[in-house]
């Protein structure tokens, strides 16, 4: 797989994107194009498919989404604040957006974007701007009445862009759906307690399904930041041809 930094002048020009942090913009080349990979904050991060944005997760400032050019599709994995965040969907141009959101999510958003949804439960897929999305689940173990992330409700999403696969986990801890996973080549990992998993745990689940790279997020919990770097040890000590990308996820 061909990876590269851009300059943020390049992706500027490619996006139209205003970011008043420093910031590392990674390039993959895909059969047909590029995609390229900005880190926003926590979840929330942006996909730029041929000069198409994919808005994952928008939540944080309003001000990060200065200039945002409107996305070509928002992609909403739960409906906790850190993903679900009305105040920053209403400050971004959403006006030629498709959502693709759980039903959860789309049982809170204001009745001006039902027109734009597209619901997926977990395992249905569809055919949006010549991209594959699937929904995957994402729950927290063991299951049960308590749990801050049943089973069923919120969505992980895998897409497949040109010869590319992208999985995007979610909330959640190291299931057998995340396990059973094949060929991806990237993939973005929460790890976050007592919400998701710890490193053990992502680290065990990275070593079984063996993506190509790896994007630690959405690492932020209780006891402040997981431990990266320690993560990335874990995976490497066993498979040093997994690719783990340590990136600011956290710039404020």
């Amino acid at each position: 797989m061909k990876l590269k930094t851009v300059s943020l002048i390049t992706f500027l020009l490619l996006n139209h994107f205003i970011w008043s942090q420093k910031i590392t913009i990674d390039s993959i080349i895909t059969n047909n194009g590029y995609i390229l990979i900005q880190p926003i904050s926590h979840a929330s991060f942006i996909l730029t498919v041929n000069n198409k944005t994919i808005l994952i997760d928008p939540s944080g400032k309003e001000k990060i989404y200065t200039n945002l050019k409107s996305p070509a599709i928002i992609l909403i994995t739960d409906v906790h604040g850190d993903h679900l965040n009305l105040k920053t969907l209403n400050s971004i141009d959403t006006s030629n957006t498709i959502f693709i959101v759980p039903e959860a999510v789309a049982n809170k958003l204001p009745e001006k974007y039902n027109s734009q949804l597209t619901i997926l439960k977990n395992n249905q897929g569809v055919h949006r701007l010549n991209m594959f999305i699937k929904a995957i689940p994402m729950y927290n173990l063991p299951e049960n009445t308590n749990s801050k992330h049943p089973k069923g409700r919120g969505n992980g999403y895998l897409l497949t862009i040109d010869n590319k696969r992208i999985y995007i986990s979610g909330d959640t801890e190291d299931i057998l759906e995340m396990r059973m996973l094949q060929n991806i080549d990237i993939a973005f990992i929460c790890m976050n307690l007592p919400y998701t998993m710890n490193i053990n745990q992502a680290a065990n689940a990275v070593l079984e399904f063996q993506p190509k790279i790896v994007y630690p997020f959405h690492y932020r919990g209780k006891n402040e930041y997981s431990d990266v770097a320690k993560f990335k040890k874990l995976v490497n000590a066993k498979n040093k041809n997994i690719e783990i990308r340590i990136r600011n996820w956290y710039p404020n």
